[in-house]
């Protein structure tokens, strides 16, 4: 550990953490207007709460509960994910980032439908 931070780039709940803080520094950078404000205030909170969510998953009471908390991770990247491609449409500025995050997003959807799917057998 280093910093405080897991040294295994496989831990998902050190990246889930340092993605939501990535979308919070996007957030930061991006000019504020009419467009962006209510668009970022959705990306903030989605894009932060898929760690979250992950965390309550890992202290779930049951199988099932646990199986409820990582189908909101998922339902939270995919929002998250549809966030990062209208703030990229209303932000020239930050459309790289953007990009770069929602390919992020496809691979935590695609982690936690795989998670869903072995649940279920």
């Amino acid at each position: 550990m280093v910093d405080g931070k897991s040294d295994n780039k496989y831990d998902l709940e050190e990246r889930l953490e340092q993605f939501g803080e990535k979308i919070i520094e996007l957030a930061k950078k991006t000019p504020k207007n009419i467009v962006t404000i209510p668009i970022l205030s959705q990306l903030v909170r989605s894009g932060t709460s898929m760690g979250a969510n992950y965390m309550e998953a890992n202290g779930a009471s049951s199988k099932r509960d646990f199986g409820n908390k990582i189908y909101i991770c998922k339902k939270e990247s995919k929002e998250t994910g549809h966030w990062l491609r209208m703030l990229a449409k209303a932000c020239e500025l930050v459309k790289d980032d953007c990009r770069k995050l929602w390919q992020e997003t496809q691979e935590y959807i695609k982690i936690f439908s795989k998670i869903i799917n072995s649940l279920k057998k």
